[in-house]
């Protein structure tokens, strides 16, 4: 199967809403990300353009765990920050459901305050709130991270992958929609790599209103999402069910490297 029929086929799986508004109210109500032709370019001193994106769509249904993958370089998380409102796109329309949160690929950039339980709190400032529902919120989100001994603990004390788990656990207490996630597992050990991917699973599966996509270069991730899109040299190849990504992914692979041997 060629490039141009597996990207067809992914298509079909996820077809593009009619322009009516009707429509699109009701797409929306079961997509959770939906991002059209979106390009993406820097000029660089000299005044030559540089393209980043090219025409990438993606469709992320509602309450899914999905992951966002493809070689270094390829643009993945430039697209992410676009979907986050980080970069603006050159071109395209992007759709994420609200209130979204973008948590980085190094928790000590996001997780600032001393104890576990004052940085899950910190962004609950902006709500009028009581000072129980800040406990409840704060209570029930670390305990679908499975953070909840750690409550007291300072965050100097935890682990790479604890405090990823404490600033999903942030972003889940502000009640977010769609959780994007920028390669989390990248500086941590193997252990910590397990921790967090299942944290994320489940929240997911812990309550159907939250959506996640998650930035990775690593293919045994797959075995926790839902679908999968991925990306080369700046464009969204394919998306589909994570299996079907997993072996298009095999066989790209299996077929470089007998080029490399001929």
């Amino acid at each position: 199967m060629n490039h141009a029929t597996l990207f067809r086929a992914s298509a079909a799986l996820f077809p593009p809403p009619h322009s009516t508004s009707s429509t699109r109210t009701n797409v929306t109500d079961n997509i959770a990300i939906d991002g059209r032709n979106v390009n993406f370019s820097i000029t660089t001193r000299q005044g030559k353009v540089v393209p980043i994106l090219r025409d990438c769509s993606l469709r992320i249904p509602s309450g899914q765990f999905w992951m966002l993958l493809g070689p270094n370089g390829c643009g993945k998380s430039t697209l992410l920050k676009i979907l986050a409102g980080v970069l603006s796109p050159t071109n395209g329309t992007v759709y994420v459901k609200r209130p979204k949160s973008f948590v980085f690929q190094n928790p000590d950039h996001q997780v600032v305050m001393p104890t576990v339980e004052a940085d899950v709190a910190f962004g609950l400032g902006k709500f009028n709130l009581t000072c129980g529902e800040v406990r409840s919120r704060v209570s029930k989100a670390l305990d679908a991270v499975g953070m909840s001994d750690y409550l007291q603990r300072s965050v100097q004390t935890l682990s790479g992958g604890q405090k990823q788990r404490v600033a999903i656990a942030g972003a889940l207490a502000e009640a977010c929609k769609v959780l994007l996630l920028d390669e989390l597992t990248t500086f941590l050990d193997e252990n910590d790599q397990i921790g967090v991917i299942k944290a994320v699973r489940n929240s997911l599966d812990s309550s159907e209103e939250v959506t996640a996509l998650w930035v990775t270069h690593r293919l045994e991730e797959l075995e926790y999402a839902d679908g999968a899109v991925y990306m080369e040299n700046g464009e969204v190849v394919m998306q589909g069910d994570a299996a079907s990504i997993l072996d298009f992914i095999r066989v790209r692979q299996s077929a470089y490297i007998k080029q490399i041997n001929s």
